[in-house]
């Protein structure tokens, strides 16, 4: 093994999973029924699959802002996957339970995602970066009547 100061984006933790999920879906869509092929079905294997191409096409990109970009549409066509297997469950398609569980492994890779795009911030100049200290100690996750769960609610919010 040769001494680099990259890495290859088949060496990204979050790439792998996400190409796991993108086979799981395919594998799920193609039981789907046949109406649904050129629908739901393509829509969830296209986002799928554009998860880790995003990682993959800014992986060798020389500017950090086009690789932090490249993480910020991976987090994008988890999440629109996330989307399109919710319709399928409510469409009957997949069960509560697939769907929780494929769900829960999209978003660990969105919260590996986060983690990546943090870990290339701090290579951007500190004046120019996106993540801010009341960003990064802001509470994500707590159920409050004026928040949806999952959003962000700085400090002041919490009751």
């Amino acid at each position: 093994m040769t001494n680099r100061n990259f890495m290859d984006v088949e060496d990204l933790e979050v790439y792998k999973k996400l190409c796991r999920l993108h086979i799981d879906v395919c594998d799920l869509t193609h039981k789907w029924p046949q109406e649904e092929k050129y629908e739901l079905g393509s829509q969830s294997r296209r986002s799928s699959n554009s998860a880790p191409a995003q990682l993959a096409e800014k992986n060798d990109d020389r500017h950090i802002r086009n690789k932090i970009e490249g993480v910020n549409r991976a987090r994008g066509e988890a999440a629109e996957t996330i989307h399109h297997l919710f319709m399928a469950k409510l469409k009957g398609y997949i069960t509560e339970k697939v769907y929780l569980e494929i769900r829960g492994r999209y978003k660990e890779c969105i919260r590996m995602l986060n983690g990546l795009e943090k870990t290339l911030e701090r290579k951007v100049p500190e004046r120019e970066r996106r993540w801010q200290l009341a960003e990064e100690t802001a509470v994500y996750g707590v159920k409050n009547e004026s928040f949806p769960q999952g959003w962000p609610i700085t400090t002041e919010h919490v009751s």
